[in-house]
């Protein structure tokens, strides 16, 4: 399970001495445990799933991305490098990405299909599944129905 793996990398990165692995899953753990009571009260210890963890971690990376961004606008470049540590810490756990090209394939169909845009999002992020983040689906999926209509 994914949860314990987190754990065990936790422990790992202790005794190499990896403060900076340490803090940052430490943290995940904690928001993981938080959700899992949010969401199954006194079970949350044995019912919590890998996509529980994972939808935490996306959270995380997201969160972790404003942040860079935040810092970086201001000028607080310490605290933007620090961000961007935690978030390849965090990044190393999400599946990968796919391709703006390979995006584009998978969502080629959804537009040829024709509606309105939200359900036209439903079906798309169904057929990305957890290969593409949100707002990569959106954009693509609105210059797509933009181009169409073109």
């Amino acid at each position: 399970m994914m949860l314990q793996m987190l754990q065990q990398t936790v422990t790992d990165a202790m005794k190499r001495h990896d403060a900076m692995t340490v803090d940052t899953l430490r943290f995940l753990i904690s928001a993981v445990k938080n959700v899992a009571i949010a969401k199954y009260g006194i079970d949350a210890d044995t019912k919590v799933t890998d996509a529980d963890v994972l939808d935490v971690i996306k959270k995380q990376v997201k969160t972790h991305k404003e942040s860079v961004e935040a810092f970086e606008k201001v000028g607080r470049t310490e605290l933007a490098a620090k961000e961007k540590a935690q978030l390849t810490i965090l990044e190393s756990y999400v599946p990968k990405q796919l391709s703006d090209e390979k995006l584009k394939a998978i969502l080629a169909p959804v537009v040829a299909g024709g509606g309105e845009f939200g359900p036209m999002m439903g079906k798309a992020m169904a057929a990305v599944k957890d290969q593409a983040d949100g707002g990569r689906v959106s954009g693509i999926l609105k210059s797509l129905m933009t181009a169409k209509t073109q």
